[in-house]
């Protein structure tokens, strides 16, 4: 088996290093970070596929740049659901994730401020890959405690069984490698 996995995102041929989370088990790790070319690509593909909304919401840290260039393309807010506790937070909400790159629960908090304005109006939930989903679900769980309309759960990949969900947006399918 090769280290690495090619495939096209956004129009974008990648090459990406195959990781393991297990004895049994690797995944191909996408990572946004210092890719200028494929998040601006990938936002771009993303706001054609998802409707219209008023406020992204991502958690940290990998999707941030994914959501900081949607929203410099769209003109709309986002807000960073932190892993932890700020100093400046007012009012802070949390839930607790356990994802499938994270070794133990995490928390996620939204400043309360930033929630309020979230009330009443249209949310796109946003991460950069959907694996086993808990990411996701927990960012979902976090918002709707603002009363808001989640309007689209959007990621560039989805991974695994997660490609089969017909509740999420995503610009490509990445496959689990699965050892013997």
């Amino acid at each position: 088996m090769s280290d690495i996995y090619k495939m096209t995102i956004a129009g974008l041929e990648r090459e990406l290093p195959l990781c393991a989370v297990s004895d049994k088990l690797d995944i191909a790790a996408f990572i946004l970070f210092g890719d200028v070319e494929i998040t601006i690509a990938a936002a771009a593909e993303l706001l054609k596929k998802i409707p219209e909304f008023d406020y992204i919401v991502t958690p940290e840290a990998k999707s941030i740049p994914l959501a900081y260039e949607m929203a410099r393309q769209s003109g709309k807010p986002y807000f960073v659901a932190r892993k932890g506790l700020k100093v400046y937070m007012k009012d802070p909400v949390n839930v607790e994730v356990r994802s499938i790159t994270t070794l133990h629960v995490q928390t996620l908090y939204l400043d309360g401020n930033e929630g309020r304005k979230l009330t009443g109006k249209k949310v796109v939930v946003l991460d950069d890959v959907i694996s086993t989903g808990e990411s996701l679900a927990a960012t979902v769980e976090l918002v709707k405690k603002f009363d808001c309309e989640i309007v689209a759960k959007a990621a560039v990949l989805a991974e695994g069984d997660a490609a089969d969900r017909d509740d999420i947006v995503f610009l490509g399918k990445l496959p689990l490698f699965f050892k013997d």
